[in-house]
């Protein structure tokens, strides 16, 4: 393999603008960093385009390439490249830069898919998270890895929320927004006339100080059926339309002295009690 010397290569720009982009537009690749979340990705089942890695990290392509061995996609050998470390460290956003990144095609989800889990662990019971605004990538990277931990079926982010598959999400998420099934940019409107044709009940989760009485406690709710999480912006909270179709409004009772909960926390506390029912009804 030749040394890639030139900021100015075909395959170092599309490296560029996935690694520092807010996510991928349709049809174009995923980027993933470090050498444990492009095995991930490898054993996920997700199609390589290119591998890269530079010349300090040569030592993990075997590594790489076992993965890419044991899955059906596999890695294809003219897009092994190597590159000088300074101008793989150019190419990302992150402090320090490990050196292995991939370049993967985009699986395709439908909502069937959401609503049914992986291909590899099909259930039977729908447990969707909704993220609804939340614009932290950190935040929704922290929920798709809390909603695959929690058995969540899959993750929608609706249109206004950070990229699940923006490089930061994907860190914060551990690879889970690979694996689980994942819709982006759908309109709110849209999903929700999806989600009542097929009974899905709509859920909106929010923090509750002791004064407020117009909310369930979460454990006093029932996520045991067919369910859809709706979880609002940072700031702004949820949209007036989700707020109007919503079946129940679960909460989770904090103390007066704190205003409310970071996203990622509040939704990863209504995920553990819908698993902590379901698994009682099991």
């Amino acid at each position: 393999m030749d040394v890639i010397t030139s900021r100015e290569n075909k395959w170092l720009k599309m490296f560029r603008a996935a690694l520092r982009g807010t996510g991928p537009a349709a049809g174009e690749p995923i980027g993933v960093e470090g050498t444990k979340l492009v095995e991930d990705a490898i054993r996920s089942g997700l199609a390589a385009q290119a591998l890269l890695v530079s010349e300090s990290s040569e030592r993990e392509l075997e590594r790489i390439l076992r993965a890419g061995s044991e899955s059906e996609a596999g890695i294809p050998r003219g897009r092994i490249l190597r590159t000088t470390d300074k101008l793989f460290d150019s190419l990302t956003g992150t402090e320090t830069p490990q050196g292995v990144a991939a370049l993967f095609q985009q699986p395709v989800w439908g909502f069937e898919d959401v609503l049914r889990g992986p291909h590899a662990m099909r259930r039977s019971t729908a447990l969707v998270i909704v993220l609804a605004g939340v614009q932290d990538p950190g935040n929704v990277g922290t929920i798709v890895r809390s909603a695959e931990g929690f058995g969540a079926t899959g993750v929608v982010a609706a249109r206004g929320t950070a990229d699940p598959w923006s490089p930061k999400a994907l860190r914060a998420a551990a690879g889970a927004a690979l694996r689980l099934p994942v819709l982006r940019g759908i309109a709110n409107p849209v999903l929700l006339a999806q989600l009542k044709m097929q009974q899905v009940k709509i859920l909106v989760a929010r923090s509750r100080h002791p004064s407020d009485a117009n909310s369930t406690a979460q454990w006093e709710e029932s996520l045991q059926g067919a369910a859809a999480i709706f979880i609002g912006n940072e700031g702004a909270g949820l949209p007036g339309e989700v707020e109007h179709s919503a079946d129940a409004v679960i909460s989770i009772p904090i103390s007066e002295a704190v205003e409310s909960l970071n996203a990622g926390v509040a939704a990863s506390i209504v995920l553990y009690e819908a698993a902590r029912q379901r698994t009682q009804k099991a």
